[in-house]
């Protein structure tokens, strides 16, 4: 049975890796269909493995190693939190405080939720900036500093800021009326055998991403390491 996907757009295509952008709504890892990690291989007609991952509703850049090497090197590379990773989201809500730092310790809640605790054993740590686009609408520019399921959505959630469209963070009832969760892994930056590189990716899928507003407040944000 063979599975026709649209061509994933391959944003650089190194002999040690691949950035591809995932789009969203597409599982990353093989469910019923093929996942994105399998689609890009079959598209490029070579194994890559993962090294790290998007959630199903988080459109954005990801990393794919080419050989087993390339992905020991980018695990120490993100467990040493040496690769910089920035991220966009809209909400629907004001936040507690329109930018800084979220930290605390996160749990399994239910249903496979997870929520932030007060206590600071091993923390999730989130900085973050922001600004208002349209009516209601709170834009985002996150800059995760460690790599934990869920982080942004529990942080962004935290702050009384739930991003729109995510059916498990939201409301339910008022997410499901969005025309996808927004949430988009938008820049990177890291060195590999001593070169640096950038990648930025500015969403193009969602209504309120491609919004005149976004696309305007994006052009301040174009670099984001130099804002944190």
């Amino acid at each position: 049975m063979e599975t026709h996907h649209t061509a994933i757009r391959i944003v650089q295509d190194h002999d040690r890796f691949v950035v591809a952008l995932k789009p969203a709504g597409v599982n990353f890892h093989s469910e019923e269909e093929a996942g994105f990690v399998v689609q890009v291989s079959e598209q490029l007609g070579q194994p890559l493995y993962s090294v790290h991952r998007l959630d199903k509703m988080t459109s954005g850049l990801i990393i794919l190693a080419k050989t087993p090497e390339a992905a020991a090197e980018f695990t120490r590379l993100f467990e040493n939190r040496e690769i910089e990773k920035y991220y966009l989201a809209i909400s629907l809500r004001k936040p507690k405080k329109k930018q800084g730092w979220i930290k605390g310790d996160m749990a399994k809640a239910r249903r496979g939720d997870y929520k932030l605790l007060v206590t600071m054993e091993n923390p999730a740590i989130t900085q973050f900036i922001s600004c208002a686009l349209r009516t209601h609408e709170r834009f985002f520019l996150i800059k995760p500093h460690t790599g934990k399921t869920h982080q942004i959505r529990v942080a962004l959630k935290s702050l009384g800021s739930p991003i729109a469209g995510d059916e498990r963070y939201a409301q339910a009832d008022e997410a499901r009326k969005e025309d996808r969760g927004y949430l988009h892994a938008y820049a990177l930056r890291f060195r590999l055998d001593g070169e640096e590189y950038r990648f930025v990716l500015p969403p193009d899928e969602g209504e309120r991403f491609v919004s005149a507003e976004c696309t305007g407040q994006l052009r301040e944000w174009s670099q984001p390491w130099e804002l944190f």
